[in-house]
């Protein structure tokens, strides 16, 4: 079903609502507000905690129904779980933002990560590379 779909409005179609969906404000702040509730439970150790399992399905029911409801709005009958588990073999025709965002939905190493950088980020420790940086003009 997703690819008639697929073959009737197009991919890149549905790649451009998707990109539009993200980057609007209320997606936005969905999605920070989801990871502020949740990045201290994070850790980057190799045990997996019982509470991501829980953390994972709220992500899954908040921020993948909001962009579900969003896309089926624009595409009635739309299948967003379809659309998900086909994205591996359209990955070179996105953007990799949108691709490692989407890829949270179904790949748990790929939502880990994402609450990892978050949390990197929130605390400070995410990699600065502005210090070691020098402009200099071409032109003389």
């Amino acid at each position: 079903p997703i690819f008639h779909l697929l073959e009737n409005i197009g991919f890149d179609t549905v790649v451009g609502y998707l990109e539009a969906i993200i980057i609007d404000d209320d997606f936005q702040l969905t999605q920070r507000t989801f990871m502020e509730k949740h990045y201290r439970e994070f850790d980057d150790s190799e045990e997996y905690k019982l509470i991501y399992t829980f953390i994972f399905n709220e992500y899954i029911s908040i921020v993948k129904k909001y962009m579900e409801e969003k896309l089926l709005n624009l595409i009635p009958g739309f299948d967003m779980t379809a659309f998900t588990m086909s994205l591996q073999q359209h990955k070179d025709e996105m953007a990799s933002e949108l691709f490692d965002m989407l890829l949270t939905f179904t790949d748990f190493p790929a939502f880990k990560e994402m609450f990892l950088d978050y949390k990197a980020e929130k605390e400070g420790q995410s990699l600065d590379l502005s210090s070691g940086l020098v402009v200099t003009s071409l032109n003389k």
